[in-house]
C-alpha cells in the first residue's frame, strides 16, 4: 500500500511540474495561434500519441459508464481549457491564476456530495486558506495594481469548478478497471468531439507555415506529449491512487513551480511577496496533507 500511495503522489508532483510550465509554452504559442487552435492541436496529437502507445480498442461494459468517459471528456479536456483560455482574454493571468486554484476546495465539496467517502476536515480548510494566500501573493507579486473584470473572474472561478467535476469523474473512470492509457485516450476522445463545434465558432486557420519555426515545434510537442498524453495518464494514475481530493491538492504548487520557471527561462526575479507566497503555498499543501492522512489513507486503501 505504500508503495503505491509513493506512485500516487509522485504521478500527481510529475504532473504538476509539468502544468506548472506550460505556460510559457502557452504565451509562445499565443504568437502564432489563437487559444482554441492550440487546444485542439494539443489535444489531437495528444490523442494519437496514446493511440499509437495503446492501439487496442477499449470495449466499454455499459452506457452509464460510456457517459462518464463523454462528460470527463466534456469538463477536463473542452470546457475546463476553454473557459480558461477565454477568461484569459478579460481578465489578467493572475487574476486566472488565484481564481483557479480554488479547484481542491471544489473538488472536496464535489467529491463529498458524489463519492461520500473523501470527508472534510478541519485541517483541510486550513491548509486551503493558508495555500491560498500564498497563491495571492505570488501571483500579485510585482503587479502595481489590480484589475478586476466581473465575466474574466466569473469564467475563471466556473472553471475551477469544471476541474473538479472532471477530477471526481476521473475517480469514478478508475474504479471500472480500465488500462489508464486507453480511459484517458477515450476521455480525449470525447474532448475533441466537443471542440468541433467551437472550432466553427472561434474558427480554425492554422497553416503549415506556421510549423516552420522550430520553436513552435517544440512548444506544441511539450503541450501535447507532456502536458496532455503524460500528464493526463499520470494525473488519472494519482486521482485513482490517492483520491480526488488529496491528489487535487498539488494544484496548489502550480503557481510555485510557474515562479521558479519564469526565473529560469524568462530569466524574471523573485520579489520577496513571491518568496514569501512559496512558502506559504507549500505550508498549505503540507498542512491539508498530513494531519488526515492515517484516515484518508484509510479510506482510499479500499479502492485501491
Amino acid at each position: 500500500m505504500k508503495s503505491k500511495e509513493t506512485q500516487g503522489h509522485l504521478a500527481a508532483f510529475v504532473t504538476i511540474l509539468i502544468w506548472g510550465t506550460t505556460f510559457i509554452s502557452t504565451k509562445i504559442l499565443l504568437r502564432e495561434f489563437e487559444p482554441i487552435e492550440i487546444l485542439f492541436i494539443r489535444f489531437i496529437l495528444g490523442f494519437l500519441i496514446l493511440m499509437a502507445a495503446c492501439p487496442k480498442i477499449l470495449h466499454i461494459k455499459d452506457k452509464k459508464q460510456e457517459l462518464t468517459f463523454a462528460l470527463a471528456g466534456l469538463c477536463g479536456v473542452c470546457l475546463y481549457y476553454l473557459l480558461e483560455n477565454i477568461a484569459l482574454t478579460f481578465t489578467l493571468a493572475a487574476n486566472v491564476g488565484v481564481i483557479i486554484s480554488v479547484a481542491p476546495f471544489f473538488t472536496a465539496i464535489v467529491s463529498r456530495l458524489v463519492i461520500r467517502d473523501e470527508r472534510l476536515r478541519t485541517n483541510f480548510f486550513v491548509g486551503f486558506l493558508v495555500a491560498m494566500a500564498g497563491i495571492i501573493c505570488i501571483s500579485f507579486s510585482g503587479q502595481e495594481s489590480v484589475e478586476i473584470n466581473p465575466l474574466g473572474d466569473l469564467l475563471s472561478l466556473v472553471a475551477a469548478f469544471v476541474w473538479a467535476i472532471y477530477s471526481v469523474l476521473t475517480r469514478k473512470i478508475g474504479q471500472f478497471g480500465y488500462s489508464t492509457i486507453q480511459s484517458t485516450r477515450r476521455v480525449f476522445a470525447y474532448g475533441l468531439v466537443f471542440m468541433i463545434p467551437v472550432l466553427f465558432v472561434f474558427g480554425y486557420n492554422v497553416q503549415i507555415r506556421q510549423f516552420y519555426n522550430p520553436t513552435v515545434v517544440f512548444n506544441i510537442l511539450y503541450l501535447s506529449v507532456g502536458a496532455s498524453a503524460l500528464c493526463f495518464v499520470t494525473w488519472n494514475i494519482a486521482v485513482k491512487v490517492l483520491g480526488a481530493v488529496k491528489t487535487s491538492i498539488y494544484i496548489y504548487m502550480v503557481p510555485v513551480i510557474t515562479v521558479v520557471t519564469s526565473v529560469i527561462v524568462l530569466h524574471e526575479k523573485i520579489t520577496a511577496m513571491s518568496a514569501v507566497g512559496t512558502v506559504l503555498t507549500l505550508t498549505g499543501l503540507f498542512i491539508s496533507e498530513y494531519r488526515g492522512k492515517t484516515k484518508q489513507t484509510a479510506l482510499d486503501g479500499q479502492e485501491v
